[in-house]
């Protein structure tokens, strides 16, 4: 079945579909999302009380849930800043634990009268014609047609904290900005989750508002583009979301890898991204891998998306961390000593996005008790994702030591080389992912690039047989091991 044939079955008013499957392409909450997010929203008066939660959580509504995105909404622009800055890390949060495949919290307006996207999708749609952007209409990441997500205000090039892991990246967009015709096309910046690549991507946005604001910017994420072109194709607008989407200056799309699998969508894009490139406009494109190692993307797209500059951004230093939280300090302007600071940033080691979550929550917890932040309280506050971190340890972590140890680049771990030098290392990466995660073999092996649970378990086998055999494997295992677990 074609995603449209899915995503109309999904939406269709006399659907047979008695509930939808949280991992499937909708848009519309579940019954189980809805009784979460019900739960959340009054955990959230217990623990914040009443006078907090009527004034800035009470009208959080929830919208829609996609991709392990939950969409809420609030109805103005300064509401949204403010909980995002505040509150939407502890949100994430409590949604986590109760649905760990719940990754990200996105907070949207939506102004009162407005409908929300459940009902908007659910509901026949009247065909009329609309008119393609004008220059500028959605220069600030809002449009009248909703197409553009908006830009988060916290995100711009003076906030980004510089590294040797992200230098690359950031030059590169700053590069975009600062010249004046296209100086490569697309720029692809791919990294895991919460490094920075969505904060570039913002950042990019707000520079070109200053420098150039006669541009016309559109930014939105990959899920939200196919979003969009299925509403036009059941709504017979193909061609203005065409025309829409070719008279951009500049065109921002996020976590591309969502498009996989969706042979229409990729289509669309591909002739999208064709036409920009043939007007010399600019395309921003990121992911959580490199182009070649995208599987479910079609090779022609593929190609295209390295055809500029691919960067990538880093897993993070402890001196990266460090920086980051101590720009957070003066941006919040708490009294936070840098004990607490050094002591986060060996800490909390997996992502930017919950380091700064984890100061967010010993902000918000100082300023609610009234009290003086310091390590012990630190410690207290944050003594549930402490022991998170303590006790666990993923299959990126996995990968990336075992390429540090045989001298390999990371994207090898998902590629399809079997060159020795390669898939040894692949192997051990696997047998450690078996003998030190909770993870079953199909998962392992969607993270090594996708491959069967058969391909691990021959891995874990062949490992085994080989510690018996050869000294050096042994000790190579073992190496890893004790820097994963000590």
């Amino acid at each position: 079945m074609t995603e449209v044939g899915e995503k109309k079955k999904v939406v269709a008013k006399n659907s047979n579909v008695k509930s939808i499957p949280f991992a499937t392409e909708s848009f519309v909450p579940t019954p189980e999302i809805k009784n979460l997010w019900n739960t959340v929203h009054e955990a959230l008066r217990e623990e914040f009380g009443e006078a907090v939660f009527r004034s800035w959580l009470k009208p959080l509504t929830l919208q829609a849930c996609y991709h392990g995105a939950l969409e809420v909404s609030v109805p103005t622009r300064f509401m949204r800043d403010w909980i995002q800055s505040h509150y939407s890390s502890r949100i994430l949060e409590l949604c986590t634990a109760r649905n760990p495949e719940l990754r990200r919290i996105e907070i949207v307006v939506v102004q009162t009268g407005m409908r929300d996207v459940a009902e908007e999708v659910a509901k026949p749609v009247a065909v009329k014609a609309k008119a393609p952007l004008k220059a500028n209409e959605n220069i600030d990441g809002e449009d009248a047609m909703g197409l553009s997500s908006p830009f988060d205000p916290r995100f711009t090039f003076d906030t980004f904290v510089v590294g040797k892991p992200n230098a690359l990246a950031q030059a590169a967009a700053m590069r975009i900005v600062e010249s004046g015709n296209v100086p490569f096309n697309p720029l692809f910046l791919y990294g895991g989750v919460g490094l920075g690549k969505t904060h570039l991507m913002h950042a990019i946005g707000w520079e070109l508002k200053k420098r150039a604001p006669e541009k016309t910017v559109m930014y939105l994420s990959a899920e939200k583009f196919m979003y969009q072109f299925v509403r036009a194709l059941r709504s017979n607008e193909t061609m203005n979301f065409k025309e829409t989407f070719r008279s951009v200056d500049v065109l921002m799309i996020d976590d591309i890898q969502f498009m996989a699998g969706k042979e229409s969508t990729q289509e669309e894009f591909f002739h999208t991204f064709n036409a920009l490139v043939d007007q010399n406009k600019q395309i921003v494109i990121s992911a959580d891998k490199a182009p070649s190692d995208l599987t479910g993307l079609e090779e022609r797209l593929r190609s295209r998306l390295a055809w500029g500059l691919v960067a990538d951004i880093q897993p993070s230093t402890y001196e990266l961390r460090l920086g980051i939280l101590q720009s957070k300090r003066a941006l919040v302007g708490a009294d936070i000593p840098d004990a607490v600071l050094e002591f986060l940033a060996l800490k909390v080691c997996s992502n930017i996005r919950e380091l700064e979550g984890a100061l967010n929550r010993i902000v918000a917890h100082a300023d609610v008790t009234k009290s003086v932040i310091t390590l012990e309280s630190t410690q207290d506050v944050l003594s549930d994702l402490l022991r998170s971190h303590d006790r666990r340890i993923t299959i990126d972590e996995i990968q990336r030591k075992v390429a540090e140890h045989y001298n390999i680049r990371l994207p090898d771990m998902h590629s399809a080389r079997r060159a020795r030098q390669v898939a040894r290392p692949r192997q051990v990466a696997m047998y450690l992912a078996k003998q030190l995660t909770s993870r079953s073999l199909p998962e392992i092996g969607r993270k090594f690039g996708g491959r069967d649970h058969t391909t691990v378990m021959h891995a874990v086998r062949k490992i085994e047989e080989l510690m018996l055999e050869d000294t050096q494997i042994a000790q190579d295992v073992e190496i890893c091991r004790r820097a994963l677990t000590g």
